[in-house]
C-alpha cells in the first residue's frame, strides 16, 4: 500500500462517529492523561485528529463556570463593537463552545434565542407610531409638495427603524462568526446541535433560532459562493478520507473500490466553500454508461468499465452531505444542475442523464395500501363490513391496479404466487423471500406499469403532506 492510501486507510479510521461531537468527556481525559503521564495540574489538551480541532478537557467541577464564562463571552460577540478585539472574543466563544457538555450547550442555545430575540416591545412602539402617521395623496403623477415630503420622510424613516427593529439581536452574532475564519463550519455546528435539541423537545424560541439561521446559511452558501471541484485520487488525503466517512448511500468498502469511483468511467464532483477549504459540502457520484443501469449492482460491480467515448448516460448514483447542520438547505439540486451542465460540455456525445436514488417511504406507502385494500377486498366479497384499526389515506374500498394491469398480472404470476385477487398477489411478490420471480422478465415488464404509476402518485402525496408540514411549521414560528 503506498503511502496515501495508508493515509487514507488511518484517518478514516481515527474520524469521529459524529464529528459535531466535538468535546471530549471527562472519562476520556483521564485516560488520555494516564497513557501520557501528565500530572494533574498540567493543562490538558487533546488533540482531535480527524479534524484537527484543539480542546481544553474541563473537568465536572467547572462546569457551571466554565458556563458562564462561555455566556459572557457570547454576550461580547454580541455586544462589543471594538474589531481589533472581535476575533479573540469570537474565538473565546466557539472554543469555549465546544468544550460545553450537551446540557450546557442547550441552556447556552436557549438562552441566546430568548435572551438575544426581537425586542418586541420596541416593534409594538414603532407599529403604533406608523398607523399614527398621515398618508400622503395617492396621486403619484403629481409632483410632491412640501408638506408631502415631509409625510414620506417620517414614512419612510420609521419603516427603516421597523426594519432594524424586526432584526432579532443574535443576528450580529451570526454575521460576526460568518466572516470569521472558521465561522461557516461552526454556526454549521451550532445549527446541527440545535436540530438535534428539536428532535428532543419542540421549543419555539429555539424552532425560530433555527429558522433565522438557516435563512442566513441559504444567503451565504449560494451557488455563486460555491465552487464546483472534480474530486480525483490526485486530491489530497485529508479530502479523500472525507469522501470515505461521509459517503451516505453505498459505503466505500476499500481503496481499490474508492480509486474505481474516481477512475475512468467515473465521475465524482464536490461543492467547496472558500471558509470550509479542503471539505465538500456535498458530493455526487456519477458513472458514465452505455445504457441506463437497471440496479446499482451494475454500477458498483461494473469492472472494467466502457471507454468513456463511448458512454451515452450518465447515472448519479449517489449523493451525501458531510455537514448535518446543513439539513433543509437544498444544495443538491444545484450540484445536479452544474454537474450537468460540465458533463455536456465536456461529454457532447452524453444525452441521457439519470438517477437510481430510491424513493424514501414508498415501499411501506405501498405495501400498506396493498395489504389494507386486499383485506377490503376480501371482506366486499364476503359480504363482511370490515373497518381497519390501523389508520390510512384511504379506508375505502379502492382497486389501486387498472383492469388490464389485474389481468396481466393474475396471468403472469401464478407459477410464482397465489392470492383472491391482483393486488393480494402483487404483495405477495414484493413481501416474498424468494426472489425468483424477479428472474421472470415477462412478470417484471407486467409489475412495471403499475408500480411507476402508484410511484408518480406517492410522489405527489409525499409532496403535498411536506408543503403542508412546512406550512404549519412557519405558522408556528
Amino acid at each position: 500500500m503506498n503511502r496515501k492510501g495508508l493515509a487514507i486507510l488511518m484517518r478514516t479510521r481515527m474520524r469521529l462517529t459524529d464529528p459535531n461531537k466535538l468535546s471530549v468527556s471527562p472519562n476520556e481525559a483521564s485516560r488520555v492523561q494516564s497513557d501520557t503521564g501528565h500530572s494533574e495540574s498540567d493543562e490538558n489538551f487533546v488533540r482531535v485528529a480527524s479534524e484537527g480541532y484543539v480542546q481544553k478537557i474541563n473537568s465536572p467541577s467547572n462546569s457551571e463556570r466554565d458556563f458562564n464564562v462561555v455566556r459572557e463571552s457570547m454576550h461580547a460577540a454580541i455586544s462589543m463593537n471594538k474589531t481589533e478585539v472581535m476575533d479573540a472574543i469570537l474565538n473565546n466563544f466557539s472554543e469555549g463552545y465546544h468544550s460545553l457538555s450537551h446540557d450546557n450547550r442547550r441552556k447556552l442555545l436557549i438562552a441566546l434565542a430568548r435572551d438575544y430575540d426581537v425586542n418586541r416591545k420596541q416593534v409594538r412602539e414603532l407599529i403604533q407610531q406608523y398607523l399614527g402617521l398621515e398618508f400622503p395623496g395617492g396621486d403619484k403623477s403629481q409632483p410632491t409638495t412640501f408638506d408631502e415630503g415631509g409625510l414620506l420622510a417620517a414614512l419612510y424613516r420609521t419603516e427603516r427603524n421597523l426594519r432594524h427593529a424586526l432584526k432579532p439581536m443574535y443576528q450580529i452574532l451570526f454575521e460576526r462568526l460568518n466572516t470569521h475564519p472558521g465561522g461557516l463550519k461552526f454556526l454549521s455546528i451550532l445549527r446541527a446541535d440545535i436540530l438535534s435539541m428539536l428532535a428532543e423537545e419542540n421549543i419555539a424560541s429555539l424552532r425560530a433560532l433555527d429558522s433565522y439561521l438557516k435563512e442566513k446559511l441559504v444567503t451565504w452558501l449560494s451557488p455563486a459562493t460555491l465552487e464546483l471541484h472534480r474530486i480525483t485520487w490526485d486530491d489530497p488525503a485529508s479530502l479523500l478520507e472525507k469522501i470515505v466517512a461521509y459517503e451516505a448511500v453505498h459505503p466505500i468498502n476499500s481503496l481499490i473500490d474508492l480509486k474505481r469511483r474516481l477512475g475512468i468511467g467515473r465521475r465524482c464532483f464536490g461543492y467547496l466553500h472558500p471558509s470550509i477549504p479542503g471539505e465538500p459540502l456535498i458530493f455526487i457520484e456519477v458513472a458514465l454508461l452505455k445504457n441506463v443501469a437497471q440496479n446499482i449492482q451494475e454500477v458498483l460491480w461494473d469492472h472494467p468499465p466502457i471507454p468513456e467515448s463511448e458512454a451515452t448516460c450518465a447515472l448519479f448514483y449517489s449523493i451525501s452531505s458531510t455537514q448535518s447542520g446543513l439539513v433543509g438547505i437544498n444544495l443538491g439540486k444545484f450540484l445536479i444542475k452544474r454537474v450537468i451542465e460540465l458533463v455536456k460540455k465536456d461529454m457532447p456525445h452524453v444525452s441521457t442523464f439519470a438517477t437510481l436514488s430510491p424513493i424514501r417511504g414508498y415501499m411501506k406507502w405501498l405495501l400498506f395500501k396493498l395489504g389494507s385494500q386486499s383485506k377490503l377486498a376480501e371482506a366486499e366479497k364476503e359480504g363482511i363490513s370490515c373497518s381497519l384499526e390501523r389508520s390510512s389515506s384511504s379506508t375505502f374500498r379502492e382497486n389501486i391496479l387498472q383492469p388490464e394491469e389485474e389481468k396481466a398480472l393474475l396471468e403472469s404470476s401464478v407459477e410464482f404466487t397465489s392470492g383472491e385477487n391482483g393486488m393480494e398477489m402483487m404483495l405477495n411478490l414484493l413481501t416474498s423471500k424468494n426472489y425468483e420471480w424477479t428472474k421472470s422478465d415477462r412478470l417484471l415488464s407486467v409489475l412495471q406499469a403499475p408500480l411507476m404509476r402508484l410511484c408518480a402518485r406517492y410522489d405527489i402525496l409525499y409532496s403535498l403532506y411536506h408543503k403542508e408540514l412546512h406550512k404549519s411549521s412557519t405558522q408556528g414560528n
